[in-house]
């Protein structure tokens, strides 16, 4: 390593995730001339799973930021350049110029590249490679036409040569007729060998449309298989939209970083595990009572402590009475994982689209540790603070579509995981209850579970479990 290549250390885009291969910087915290140390923050990212911090690993003066906010990078490509010496003196760091942009300075004792015949290498940034002024071969004349060429209607008539001695009459050409002209100057019958001819018979091109690139007009191959890319290329290419009314009123963002990876990912669950979806409607009425309850509760104060927190208690006492709902499908090594622990995710919506952070361990924590870990994951996520790590594991999933007055819905499986319930929204219905029909609070709650390794007993035990929680909470005692 250069004493220069010391001095100009290079930050590359580390991969913040699990095998993520590029991220896009959402702000620089720093800029050119600004002093940094060892784990100071100088930019945020996004990647396909969250918005993300990256800390330096070493001190100096930021020499140049490689790339604007709004850029998705590759995961190893250089972002930041830091001068880790600025005391020496003015140097440059010896960095290869972006594509397509001239050197401002050629390298002092670069050697003249010797003399070549046809295109010589060049390097990208130090001027334009040489033209080349080597022509295909042409295909020799007969040799009548050799000795005879047809006079140029642009060029004098040559001049007669002086008397020499007679010399043999060499045959006389058979002349050639000219080919008839059309009204745009081109021969009225394309000019095209029979092998040329049938290939653009196969690839459905015109002869009339093509422009002819041989000697004396001649259509080649080459000149047909051009047509038949542009036109394929014509085809592929969408038609604009004509002008209307409209333009004004839309707009259009790029499908990137959290969005495009939820996007990826249902797609991917929806038409690879076989989705089976039940629902139930349950009279949650003494859970309701009960919420309300422990927000008093000074074992629960500054707790979150909501529907959703008991939900994700029945939720876990179901799993522990039906432990085999809590699996996942290796289609690789076609085996079914059985897991011995609950990392339970919350679907969350945050600005940059629907993530799923999960509580590890959520079955071996008390009602207060669960509630104050729903708690930090939730605002986690409002904040666009959730880590990779925070989102990967998981084995269950809750999505709470009842905080948007929707009562059910067939949710999508995360992919890894075997079932994701859907808690829908409480509302005062009329219920029968102890013979009577009464007001009571009533929802619906939806589990979409794989069919490949849940049959339908197993996810119905395991609905019909979190129903008869929320409807006695109680049984979170007498089944725990």
């Amino acid at each position: 390593m250069t004493a220069v290549e010391q001095r100009f250390r290079e930050f590359k885009m580390p991969d913040v995730g699990e095998g993520l291969t590029e991220a896009e910087i959402l702000k620089w915290f720093v800029a050119p001339g600004d002093t940094v140390t060892d784990g100071q923050v100088v930019c945020e990212v996004e990647t396909a799973k969250a918005a993300v911090e990256l800390p330096i690993p070493f001190d100096g003066v930021v020499h140049e930021l490689r790339f604007d906010e709004g850029t998705t990078v590759d995961v190893g490509t250089p972002i930041i350049s830091v001068d880790t010496d600025p005391g020496a003196g003015e140097a440059a760091p010896q960095a290869a110029p972006a594509a397509g942009e001239a050197a401002a300075e050629e390298p002092a004792a670069v050697p003249e590249p010797e003399e070549k015949e046809g295109r010589q290498a060049n390097l990208v940034g130090y001027g334009a490679a040489p033209a080349s002024t080597k022509r295909r071969p042409r295909k020799p004349l007969p040799s009548a036409q050799r000795s005879a060429p047809a006079p140029s209607a642009a060029a004098p008539a040559p001049q007669a040569p002086a008397p020499q001695a007679p010399a043999p009459a060499p045959a006389p050409a058979r002349p050639e007729a000219a080919p008839e002209l059309n009204g745009s100057g081109r021969p009225a019958r394309p000019l095209a060998k029979p092998p040329v001819r049938k290939l653009a018979k196969d690839l459905g091109i015109d002869l009339e449309t093509v422009t002819p690139s041989g000697a004396d007009g001649i259509i080649t191959r080459e000149d047909v298989h051009a047509a038949a890319e542009a036109v394929q290329a014509a085809r592929e290419t969408p038609v604009a939209a004509p002008a209307t009314a409209a333009q004004g009123r839309e707009r259009r963002v790029p499908v990137k970083g959290v969005r495009k990876a939820t996007a990826q990912a249902m797609v991917n669950s929806a038409f690879t595990a076989p989705h089976v979806t039940e629902f139930v409607t349950v009279d949650v009425t003494r859970t309701m009572k009960l919420v309300s309850e422990l927000k008093q509760d000074p074992e629960l104060a500054g707790l979150r402590v909501n529907p959703l927190l008991l939900v994700a208690k029945a939720l876990l006492v179901a799993i522990r009475r039906n432990p085999d709902i809590n699996a996942t499908w290796d289609e690789g090594n076609q085996e079914i994982v059985y897991k011995d622990y609950v990392n339970l995710g919350i679907a969350a919506a945050t600005p940059r689209g629907l993530i799923v952070p999960n509580i590890k361990d959520a079955d071996a924590k008390t009602l207060p540790e669960l509630a104050s870990a729903l708690g930090d994951l939730v605002g986690t996520a409002r904040e666009g603070r959730t880590s990779p790590a925070e989102m990967s594991g998981g084995t269950i999933t809750i999505t709470n579509v009842g905080v948007f007055g929707i009562d059910a819905g067939t949710p999508i499986i995360n992919p890894g995981e075997s079932a994701i319930l859907a808690f829908g929204a409480v509302k005062l219905q009329p219920w029968v209850h102890k013979g009577e029909v009464k007001p009571r609070q009533v929802t619906t709650l939806a589990l979409s579970f794989d069919h490949r390794l849940v049959d339908g007993e197993l996810g119905s035990k395991v609905l019909a479990d979190v129903a008869a929680v929320l409807e006695r909470p109680k049984r979170l005692i007498t089944w725990a």
